[in-house]
């Protein structure tokens, strides 16, 4: 018998964190920790085990003596806090087990760590449980060069959550990219192959979440989850699109996607009638030569203005990731940014300065050209980076200063929002239902955005210019000025 805790360190304030709009909605986090999810599933069924996300719940002492193993995973934005719990275990004595992606690209700058359970869990803790279970002492480092089949990965253990303290559900279909941006680590972490769960195995997960009462958000965390599209429209889809019919579609699909999804009307129109209502693109850039330099083939030769709109008029929200930086940006990229932003109706769009993540192509270049500062990289959106970049520091700096500002402060982004309303057409099935929490977040965002903080005057004027105009969009409307309030205290604007 062995007691697990299982702890998620707590987020930085950042872009995705959703910090300063959590707050509007009584809700602590916005993502649960899945991979911890997935780990605990796979541990002996008489084995206690407890989950503390620290974004969610403080971990006490008392919880770290209780357990004979603490299991940490973390991203690199996590780094601080989980540098914390590892020293916390230390103290009183209890054995560290670590893994996930901050683990797995940087394992030796944590030498207080007992041991690591590397890559993907499915074939890297057997042995560790293994060993234990044959009284064997284990082995500091788990690691493999293999990929895991997904077929062996267990539903998550849902029902250790407080589900009530979250925004959305996760869940996992494939692993893997197809394509190789020179400047992402997840090729080097899950491989070109996309490999996918099942689809009765999906289902199975939607029957957990549906039994545990979940209603509302689900994110799909795939890196990409149309990498093997000829599975996803054919087989995953469908019956996805059937489950939802069958239970009355108590869930919206959100998912990150590489901007050819605007090339398969069929695909875009299937989404859209399963309850897919988000999706995250990584544009990068206007640049053709950046992308060219970077190997984003899949934005290259294409009007990225024209195929944004043909995903949000199939009904789907685009957010999108941003990148100033490349070894061939001059000062008119900022411009360049802020117009194209502000053109496609993207309201939520992350804008971050180049890093080089370890094990990448473009870190292994930087090595070779002797431009690295800092092996380890920050949080893209924190105004820093870990390399010497062809433009002056101070002057790239200055120039994502400027397109965060001009593309977050008050009047542009409501100019930004009201292009989104006017071009997007809700569906029947995504209208949104009318809660008392709907209620509770509108006085509070009536308070704080429209009586309290500066730009009320805009606030005002976009609250009206939505009743008088489009006031079934009135939920997306408000949401959108939450967001923006988060993001403007993400990146220090007043």
């Amino acid at each position: 018998m062995m007691n697990i805790l299982l702890v998620y360190p707590q987020y930085p304030d950042t872009y995705w964190s959703l910090k300063h709009a959590l707050r509007f909605i009584s809700k602590k986090a916005a993502f649960p920790p899945l991979g911890l999810l997935t780990v605990s599933a796979m541990l002996p069924a008489e084995w206690n085990r407890k989950l503390v996300d620290m974004n969610v719940t403080p971990l006490a002492s008392e919880d770290i003596r209780w357990a004979d193993y603490v299991f940490i995973s973390a991203m690199l934005t996590q780094k601080d806090s989980a540098a914390k719990v590892i020293n916390e275990c230390r103290k009183h004595q209890t054995k560290v087990v670590a893994g996930g992606p901050l683990f797995t690209q940087d394992y030796a700058s944590y030498p207080q760590v007992d041991h690591f359970i590397l890559n993907e869990a499915e074939l890297t803790l057997p042995p560790f449980l293994k060993d234990i279970r044959e009284g064997l002492p284990p082995q500091r480092v788990y690691s493999t060069s293999e990929f895991a089949d997904m077929a062996e990965t267990p539903i998550p253990d849902y029902s250790l959550l407080p589900m009530k303290d979250y925004i959305t559900m996760s869940l996992q279909v494939s692993r893997g990219c197809p394509f190789a941006c020179d400047f992402c680590e997840i090729t080097s972490l899950l491989g070109h192959r996309v490999r996918m769960k099942p689809t009765h195995q999906v289902i199975a997960e939607l029957d957990q979440l549906y039994r545990l009462s979940w209603r509302g958000f689900v994110l799909i965390v795939d890196d990409n989850f149309i990498g093997n599209k000829h599975e996803v429209k054919h087989n995953l889809l469908p019956a996805m699109k059937a489950w939802m019919q069958q239970h009355g579609h108590p869930f919206t699909f959100s998912i990150q996607v590489s901007i050819n999804l605007a090339d398969d009307d069929e695909l875009l129109s299937l989404m859209r009638d399963t309850g897919f209502t988000y999706t995250f693109i990584g544009i990068e850039t206007p640049e053709e030569k950046a992308l060219k330099d970077c190997n984003k083939i899949q934005n290259n030769n294409r009007d990225l203005l024209q195929s944004v709109a043909k995903i949000q008029k199939a009904g789907l929200e685009v957010s999108a990731g941003f990148i100033v930086g490349f070894d061939s940006d001059t000062p008119s990229i900022f411009q360049r940014q802020i117009d194209f932003i502000q053109r496609s109706g993207i309201v939520s769009a992350m804008v971050g300065m180049l890093t080089a993540p370890k094990n990448t192509t473009l870190y292994n270049r930087l090595l070779s050209e002797n431009r690295l500062v800092n092996e380890r990289p920050g949080n893209n959106t924190d105004f820093t980076t870990n390399f010497i970049p062809m433009m002056s520091y101070d002057e790239l700096v200055e120039g994502y200063r400027t397109v965060v500002t001009s593309i977050y402060s008050v009047k542009p982004y409501y100019q930004r929002v009201r292009h989104y309303l006017r071009g997007f057409k809700r569906t029947k099935l995504q209208r949104k239902r009318f809660e008392l929490a709907n209620l509770a977040a509108f006085v509070k965002s009536i308070f704080i955005i429209g009586i309290v903080k500066k730009g009320r005057a805009e606030f005002w004027k976009f609250l009206i210019w939505t009743l008088t105009r489009y006031p079934q969009m009135l939920t997306d409307a408000m949401t959108f000025a939450v967001y923006g309030y988060h993001y403007r205290k993400v990146y220090g604007i007043s």
